[in-house]
């Protein structure tokens, strides 16, 4: 049995530790509101933007000038998988689902005779990954020294998979990334990135209701898809970064307020238990005084 001292040294410990978690449930709380609100603003113009260029995409396809980023290199062979998750932990499973979202996908892919390529995007990813196919980790991005992830970075990593494109080293590139859907549920998801996903006709580029936009452009499709693919990578991207980022706030928030929840019922439990522990000792001492005192 623990002695009282003891007790008290782990309730004063586990008393500290939920003020800890309380401070953190109350930034990633702060913080989750600015990142919602960035992630939701960038969903509308990266899902038009991908509408728009799967549309203006569909009608050069078959050209034999069509770009690398629409059409890829014509093989199915080589995939690269960028994975994203966070920089730091303590945020329960939600760098580990990505995580195992990415290594579902990579052995159903080296099931059916594929090479795969991982671009790990935050610490966690890497870690994780580098156990199992370290092999296959060809790049590591992370930017733990940043305080807030902006378009910059976005940037960064297309220029790196358009260079790494256009050096053949791959064929299909996919990006694996956790979707923010609300506060308690981050969900696991991957987007094709090359060659960009294309609609088998003009309407299914268009959401269930819409009737299929109608575009006319100037100058040439050519010339716009070269300029604005590179684009449309980065933002797709950004998106995937910015829901990443409010998906880890989410679920750090709620992990911390049930580490918090669980500090409290383990107080009890410590305080009930110190509670019984002295009045055990008072007894015995009463006990021990009584016995004395009728022996003399």
């Amino acid at each position: 049995m623990a002695s009282l001292k003891d007790l008290r040294g782990r309730i004063n410990s586990v008393k500290s530790t939920r003020k800890i978690t309380q401070a953190m449930k109350m930034v990633a709380a702060a913080k989750l509101r600015r990142a919602q609100a960035q992630a939701e603003a960038a969903r509308p113009y990266a899902q038009r933007m991908e509408r728009m260029l799967a549309s203006l995409g569909a009608a050069v396809a078959d050209s034999p000038d069509a770009p690398k980023m629409l059409i890829g290199t014509g093989r199915d062979q080589v995939h690269l998988l960028v994975v994203v998750t966070a920089e730091r932990g303590l945020s329960g499973a939600f760098n580990t689902n990505a995580g195992r979202f990415a290594r579902a996908r990579i052995r159903a892919l080296e099931a059916e005779g594929k090479t795969v390529k991982l671009l790990t995007v935050g610490r966690k990813g890497a870690t994780y990954l580098k156990r199992e196919f370290a092999s296959r980790v060809v790049g590591e991005i992370s930017y733990h020294n940043v305080k807030r992830l902006g378009f910059e970075q976005a940037d960064e990593i297309a220029t790196r998979i358009t260079a790494m494109l256009e050096a053949g080293e791959f064929d299909v590139c996919t990006l694996i990334y956790n979707r923010f859907q609300s506060v308690i549920s981050q969900i696991a998801s991957e987007q094709r990135l090359i060659p960009a996903p294309l609609p088998a006709n003009d309407a299914a580029a268009a959401p269930a209701g819409e009737l299929p936009a109608l575009y006319e452009y100037e100058p040439g499709e050519e010339e716009l898809l070269a300029a604005l693919l590179p684009k449309n990578l980065a933002i797709q991207i950004y998106r995937a970064l910015l829901e990443n980022a409010a998906g880890f706030f989410g679920s750090q928030m709620t992990a911390m307020d049930n580490a918090t929840r669980n500090a409290g019922d383990m107080i009890n439990r410590l305080t009930l238990n110190y509670n019984r522990t002295r009045q055990a000792n008072i007894t015995k001492e009463l006990i021990e005084i009584i016995s004395g005192a009728e022996a003399v």
